[in-house]
C-alpha cells in the first residue's frame, strides 16, 4: 500500500508545481497573462528531452524526471529575467519590436552562459548509468530550450501582452 502511495505522490506533486509557480508569477507581475508567457518554454523543453532519450536509446527514468524538474527551474528563471527586462525597457517612445530585440540581445549571453554551465556539469555524468537520464534531460533540454526561450518568449509576449496596444507599435 505504501509503495502505491509513494508512486502516486511522486507523479502528483510535479503536476501541482506549475499551478503554484503561476500563482507566484501572477502575484509578482500582477498579470494573469504573463505566467503563460513565462511558463510556455517549460513544456517545449520536452522536445529536446525526447530527442535526447531517443538518440541515446535511454528510457525515461526517475532521474530523467529530476533532470526535467531542474531544467524547468532554469528555464523559468531565464523566462522571468527576459520578461522582466522587456517590461522595464518598455517606454512610450520605444516600439515593442525595438524593446524585444534589445531584451533578446542583452539577455542572450547570460541565458547561454547559464545553459552552458549546466550542460558542462551534465556532460560529466552522461556515462554514469544511474544519472544518465538526468544528464540527457539537462543536456538536450537546455540545448533546445535555450533557443526556444529567446525565440518563443518575445513572440508569445506580443500575442498575450496586456497593454491593449496594437502589435505594430
Amino acid at each position: 500500500m505504501e509503495i502505491t502511495w509513494s508512486r502516486s505522490a511522486t507523479w502528483a506533486g510535479p503536476s501541482w508545481w506549475p499551478c503554484w509557480g503561476s500563482i507566484f508569477v501572477v502575484a509578482q507581475f500582477r498579470s494573469f497573462r504573463l505566467p503563460l508567457v513565462i511558463l510556455t518554454p517549460v513544456p517545449l523543453t520536452l522536445v529536446g528531452i525526447v530527442i535526447g532519450h531517443m538518440l541515446f536509446r535511454a528510457p525515461f527514468t526517475a532521474t530523467s524526471m529530476i533532470g526535467f524538474i531542474a531544467l524547468a527551474g532554469i528555464i523559468v528563471r531565464n523566462s522571468i529575467l527576459l520578461v522582466d527586462f522587456i517590461r522595464h525597457a518598455a517606454s512610450p517612445d520605444k516600439s515593442l519590436r525595438d524593446v524585444l530585440l534589445e531584451a533578446g540581445t542583452i539577455r542572450f549571453k547570460p541565458i547561454v552562459l547559464t545553459a552552458a554551465a549546466a550542460m558542462i556539469g551534465a556532460a560529466v555524468i552522461l556515462t554514469d548509468p544511474i544519472f544518465q537520464g538526468l544528464a540527457i534531460s539537462l543536456l538536450f533540454g537546455l540545448a533546445s530550450s535555450t533557443l526556444l526561450t529567446v525565440l518563443v518568449i518575445p513572440a508569445i509576449y506580443i500575442v498575450l501582452r496586456d497593454d491593449g496596444k496594437p502589435a505594430t507599435r
